[in-house]
């Protein structure tokens, strides 16, 4: 199981993933503090520092045992404490907290699009050969491992370079979607429970509790790959037409 461990796959992964979760959960105090509520401000949660919304099954085992073994991992981060009642009177509670979900999820696609463009400008500014910038760009964003990056004879240095940012596209994607799902205590649920009819809330807010459970067997069974995967697809599949366009390839 353990053989195949890449030591620089993993440290790049690993740096990827903290900064994602770290920008979505920044993302929240700040969108909770713009709506005047300062609880997560003074618990210091409004900061990029990573040590500040760490959480140590979510943010530390999981995650490496999940790179080492390749199993698909779920990373996570503390939740950001958010109390409703503090939130401004412009919208009414439940649309306010729906705001401050949203944050997380749109952060995550946001950096999914600038480290996108990155990747390009990187791409066109090392390979010499323009024809080949498009293979690159497919390479960097979907090895498996940094080491199959070296074939490209691109220098450690951009190796590395285009290695974290693939990894910092597909992290940023997969964290937004996972988030999006309705199926409380993920972002999506209060998101959606902003915009249901009142009468709608009731039998909404019984089935909640369960899905927490539910989210667990279908990430452990791999079910949750089935419901996004789809999804993946489609993104996948614009960014690809996007690449060729820019690259031209």
């Amino acid at each position: 199981m353990f053989d195949s461990i890449s030591i620089p796959t993993i440290l790049v992964s690993y740096v990827a993933l903290l900064f994602s979760l770290s920008v979505h959960e920044a993302s929240h105090a700040s969108m909770a503090y713009w709506l005047e509520d300062d609880t997560a401000a003074r618990l210091g949660r409004m900061t990029l520092n990573p040590l500040a919304h760490m959480d140590l099954l979510g943010t530390f085992i999981f995650p490496i045992l999940g790179m080492a073994t390749g199993f698909p991992f779920i990373g996570w981060a503390k939740p950001v404490p958010v109390d409703p009642r503090k939130l401004t009177r412009r919208f009414t509670q439940r649309v306010g907290y729906a705001f401050v979900a949203s944050a997380g999820p749109l952060s995550n696609l946001i950096q999914a699009l600038i480290f996108l463009g990155i990747m390009f400008l990187v791409v066109k500014a090392v390979v010499p050969v323009p024809d080949m910038e498009f293979r690159v760009f497919a390479r960097a964003l979907l090895a498996a491992k940094v080491e199959s990056l070296q074939v490209l004879q691109l220098g450690t240095t951009a190796t590395l370079f285009l290695a974290l940012l693939g990894r910092l596209v597909l992290i940023n994607l997969g964290l937004a979607l996972f988030n999006l799902l309705p199926m409380g205590p993920l972002d999506g649920a209060g998101i959606l429970r902003g915009f249901l009819p009142w009468r709608w809330l009731p039998k909404f807010d019984r089935v909640q509790p369960w899905m927490g459970g539910i989210l667990i067997v279908l990430a452990l069974t791999g079910l949750l790959g089935y419901v996004l995967g789809p999804v993946f697809g489609l993104l996948f599949y614009g960014i690809e037409l996007i690449a060729r366009l820019v690259l031209h390839f």
